[in-house]
């Protein structure tokens, strides 16, 4: 499965580049895009528990704000890491015409040009919650092997929707549709245990419960749910596994449909 991307690991690389120098040649505020889009976010999602504050009669807790800072950014690059490779090949259909390589090298390469905005908006996060007071604790080990399930998670759905994308070319306007209605049923603003009995729903979709094992590990400084991390991991691996062999199984009729 890897040993091809291995052999075009320059030709990922260059796409990778690429990516990022034409998702921001032209941007007056550049490479700082990645760290101010996350920071709108964060804004829109404080006005959103002040609202909620507001209505139920309570307070606007910095615990609440830093759990909703911490779970913004990989939403962020969950939705946008989709956005891109969803496009991937129809975007590049020049070079799926032209030349072969594996194919999976265009969405994994957007993907991974997403990491990059990522990796960047993180490095702000660590300067907010250390002025936030947020300590470390050793369950930061944790999180290598959540953001691999995230990116596991990412990549199998990459896979799926730009094969899908190819053939039915409305698959990227049903995906933004879901994506921007999605953040409001995911516990990104807000934590399952805010819903009651109702909490369980939001963690049976993988990332949300991806989410909350972030915020457990680096907010509550406490072991993420292993339950929970276990389900999410299992479904992650799965949705990877199965886009993959979709990909595949559909590669070879891509340029037909290009």
């Amino acid at each position: 499965m890897l040993m091809p991307l291995f052999k075009y690991r320059d030709l990922l690389a260059m796409l990778v580049v690429r990516d990022i120098r034409v998702r921001y040649k032209q941007a007056a505020m550049g490479f700082m895009w990645a760290i101010f889009m996350p920071m709108v976010a964060v804004l829109a999602g404080i006005i959103v528990k002040k609202a909620m504050a507001v209505i139920s009669g309570g307070d606007l807790e910095l615990l609440g704000i830093v759990s909703m800072s911490v779970k913004i950014l990989p939403w962020t690059f969950f939705s946008s890491a989709i956005r891109f490779s969803v496009s991937s090949l129809v975007s590049n259909s020049n070079l799926v015409t032209k030349i072969y390589f594996p194919r999976e090298v265009l969405p994994l390469g957007a993907i991974l040009a997403c990491t990059f905005d990522f990796l960047v908006a993180i490095l702000v996060l660590c300067v907010l919650l250390t002025m936030a007071q947020v300590g470390v604790s050793i369950q930061l080990l944790w999180l290598p092997f959540i953001f691999l399930m995230l990116f596991c998670l990412t990549a199998g759905l990459g896979f799926l929707l730009a094969a899908a994308n190819l053939f039915f070319r409305d698959v990227k306007y049903i995906v933004e549709i879901i994506l921007t209605f999605g953040i409001f049923f995911t516990p990104v603003f807000y934590s399952s245990d805010e819903l009651g009995q109702y909490g369980i729903f939001m963690l049976l979709n993988p990332i949300g419960s991806i989410l909350e094992s972030i915020s457990q590990v680096v907010v509550l400084k406490q072991a993420p749910d292993m339950l929970w991390l276990l389900y999410s991991s299992v479904c992650s691996i799965a949705i990877f596994i199965f886009g993959f062999i979709i990909f595949k199984k559909k590669e070879s009729v891509f340029a037909e449909n290009i």
